[in-house]
């Protein structure tokens, strides 16, 4: 009787568990949201405009920015020998259609063999659809060096 009870134990303690791992088996599919795939979009964007920066690239500038964007970033842009610069987004915030990207910089630029090195915090104003820059706002990188 006593071997019988402790099968029963254990064939009740096998069901139970083999119960838990097939109802958690399962994975809920989210769909990611569309400020989500926003928020991605204007990271990219903000890589690319890093990079076409450092190639000193006015056409890849141009391309992704409105026509008042690019001319005040064009007009802010002074002249380097070599520039490293990063980027690391730390927030965006989305309203109506105008987005905003909250960057952390950190850049150092050779000019005539004189080294600088500057970081601080920019806004990045991003109107349209598809988004482009649209101002810099706060400490903007592509003013650098100063």
């Amino acid at each position: 009787m006593y071997k019988f009870l402790l099968i029963a134990r254990c064939s009740l303690l096998l069901f139970v568990s083999i119960l838990l791992i097939a109802s958690c088996g399962k994975k809920e599919v989210k769909k990611v949201s569309m400020e989500s795939n926003m928020a991605k979009e204007v990271f990219a964007l903000a890589e690319t405009m890093r990079n076409a920066y450092v190639k000193n690239d006015r056409a890849t500038l141009e391309r992704n920015s409105t026509k008042e964007g690019y001319r005040e970033l064009i007009g802010a842009m002074k002249s380097f020998d070599s520039v490293e610069l990063t980027f690391t987004p730390r927030w965006v915030d989305i309203e109506d259609s105008v987005i905003y990207l909250n960057v952390s910089w950190k850049g150092t630029w050779v000019v005539s063999g004189k080294k600088t090195e500057e970081r601080g915090m920019a806004i990045f104003v991003l109107e349209g659809k598809p988004p482009k820059l649209a101002r810099v706002l706060r400490a903007n990188p592509f003013k650098q060096p100063e």
